[in-house]
């Protein structure tokens, strides 16, 4: 029996409901993708709290891969049967997924579907964060939080492909010790350090990065705007500890003219073939074995919650999916 992932009212992981659901038929510019797996992340926890508002009841899941099973009118790019991926598109976490054909990427063959969705959102998000929010090169200093993480351990290795030098942060030896594995250049566990930005500073000879990276937020935040150089970037892409807290801008001025942005995937896919560039790079460099991508859970529908639990307690590492 096909099912979707509901959640009828703003509240903890018990809320979290599955829901039987018939096939669905797809509207025009749309195609109906059997999924075979859909992604857990941060952005789910906050639609499900309302701290994101969204309409409810509201079908979980932003990301995932699989095969197309029916197309409606006016798409001209996707066919029956084929494998495709997505990100940014609601209710993926079901046995069948609406997604807009533009918005859909082609699974290169050989890809297996599961790290196809294990990967589109996140390796996006990676891709542009490396590429058009800083745009590292040799040379570049960086600081990467949560490195253990799903973005964290594409963000490590990709910094490194382009010649940077990492600075890790990690909440445990074993996080650590993955960072490490990934090619950061120094790690920092997070549990033991009780001046972060100054370890940072001493990483950095006392100059500071070019670029830090910061998922985490409100608990990293001060040390990350301590670890920039002046007119460096600060970027926040994720609040896993919870969201920034207002401040007054100038401190910006006091740490050295400091730049800050806070981007998220949506502005950095403002055309198709802005998607498909980014995606094409990302499943070009999983399949060829220049970045790898860490599974940290596959998990039933059945045990969501199991899943949104880990996540949030920041018990994993890698990235997790849900396999209907």
């Amino acid at each position: 029996m096909a099912h979707a992932l509901v959640v009828p009212r703003p509240g903890g992981p018990e809320v979290l409901t599955l829901r039987p659901q018939d096939r669905p038929a797809p509207g025009p510019g749309e195609v109906v993708v059997r999924v075979a797996a859909s992604g857990v992340n941060f952005i789910d926890i906050y639609q499900r709290e309302g701290r994101y508002p969204v309409p409810m009841p509201v079908t979980l899941g932003l990301e995932g891969a699989g095969e197309v099973v029916a197309v409606g009118a006016d798409v001209g790019e996707v066919a029956l049967g084929d494998v495709v991926a997505w990100a940014m598109t609601q209710g993926s976490a079901a046995t069948y997924a609406v997604v807009p054909a533009a918005q859909t990427v082609p699974v290169p063959a050989g890809l297996d579907p599961v790290l196809a969705a294990a990967v589109i959102l996140q390796g996006m998000t990676a891709h542009f964060l490396t590429t058009s929010t800083y745009a590292v090169a040799p040379g570049t200093v960086a600081l990467v939080h949560a490195a253990a993480g799903g973005v964290g351990q594409l963000l490590v290795q990709l910094l490194k492909a382009a010649g940077a030098t990492v600075i890790a942060t990690a909440g445990s030896p074993s996080k650590c010790a993955t960072a490490r594995a990934r090619g950061a250049d120094h790690v920092l566990d997070t549990t033991a350090v009780t001046d972060l930005a100054g370890a940072v500073r001493e990483a950095t000879g006392g100059r500071g990065v070019d670029v830090a990276y910061d998922g985490v937020g409100a608990a990293t935040f001060d040390a990350s705007l301590a670890s920039v150089r002046p007119r460096g970037l600060l970027v926040v892409y994720g609040a896993a500890s919870g969201p920034v807290p207002p401040f007054d801008v100038q401190r910006l001025n006091a740490a050295g003219s400091v730049f800050l942005t806070r981007p998220s995937l949506p502005h950095y896919l403002s055309t198709r073939e802005e998607l498909r560039w980014r995606a094409a790079e990302v499943f070009d460099a999983v399949r060829a074995g220049r970045l790898e991508v860490a599974i940290g859970g596959e998990y039933a529908l059945t045990e969501a919650s199991a899943a949104y639990e880990a996540l949030e307690g920041r018990a994993t590492q890698g990235k997790l999916v849900l396999i209907p």
